[in-house]
């Protein structure tokens, strides 16, 4: 195991974190930690990046998932059961990525926590105007998803996102281990380099929940009006904001 792994253990909980507690490092101390676990842990295991993530920042690290499938909220769950699961549940999401949090909350040893934005769906129609993500996908995108993310790592040092560089040309440079400068928080992702073969191999060899959608021929699958299935030979993010000239939600910019 690297030396880059803390003392502090897997004192992990079931409910978010508060903001202050013992061992809170300062935005400074959590960039120069980042900077350094990014260069030493390149070409690590996913696990033993998981396991650093969960030993350095204990119930100060949290997961969040998109719930296409559970393959890193199951990764995470190996080396720190009861890790916080965040998904934001956004009001527009399809029936089938409702059913993998379900399953993710019943079958693995984890807390899911379902953050929802601050207004409904009709709410938002009737400050903003009915269908806004049609008209202004990037401000839907901002009120269902940014925001709502903000609030939910507020207590966290540190985040875990199942970005891979085989997605798409705006993540082939993903650093396993990162400092969010905007949310002054470290970023982990731990299967940045596998392939879709190995999400298939892990699958596979785990059972882990897996949307329905991806056997329909969705090939990234987020909130159902901005989503389509993919045709052959497309990038599998092409689905995603097809009519706009848009490729992420904000969540990771």
């Amino acid at each position: 195991m690297s030396a880059l792994v803390s003392a502090a253990g897997l004192g992990l909980v079931g409910t978010a974190p508060t903001a202050t507690g013992a061992g809170q490092r300062s935005p400074e101390q959590l960039r120069e930690l980042a900077e350094r676990a990014g260069r030493e842990l390149e070409g690590a295991p996913a696990l033993e990046i998981a396991r650093w993530a969960a030993e350095t920042f204990g119930d100060r690290f949290c997961v969040t998932s998109s719930m296409a499938d559970a393959v890193l909220a199951h990764l995470v769950s190996r080396v720190a059961p009861g890790v916080d699961v965040v998904f934001l549940d956004t009001g527009l999401h399809f029936p089938e990525t409702l059913a993998v949090r379900d399953a993710v909350a019943r079958k693995l040893p984890v807390n899911v926590r379902s953050i929802r934005p601050r207004l409904t769906v009709g709410q938002q129609d009737g400050e903003y105007g009915p269908r806004l993500f049609n008209k202004s996908p990037d401000e839907c995108c901002q009120l269902r998803k940014v925001e709502p993310l903000e609030r939910a790592l507020a207590g966290y040092d540190a985040w875990a996102a199942g970005l891979r560089r085989d997605e798409s040309p705006t993540r082939a440079n993903t650093p396993v281990v990162t400092f969010d400068a905007r949310r002054g928080k470290v970023k982990v992702n731990p299967i940045a380099a596998w392939s879709q073969a190995d999400v298939d191999a892990y699958i596979a060899r785990w059972n882990v929940p897996v949307n329905e959608l991806f056997r329909r021929g969705y090939g990234s699958i987020g909130c159902w009006p901005c989503t389509r299935r993919t045709k052959a030979g497309e990038d599998a993010r092409a689905g995603r904001w097809a009519m706009f000239e848009k490729t992420e939600c904000g969540l990771h910019l």
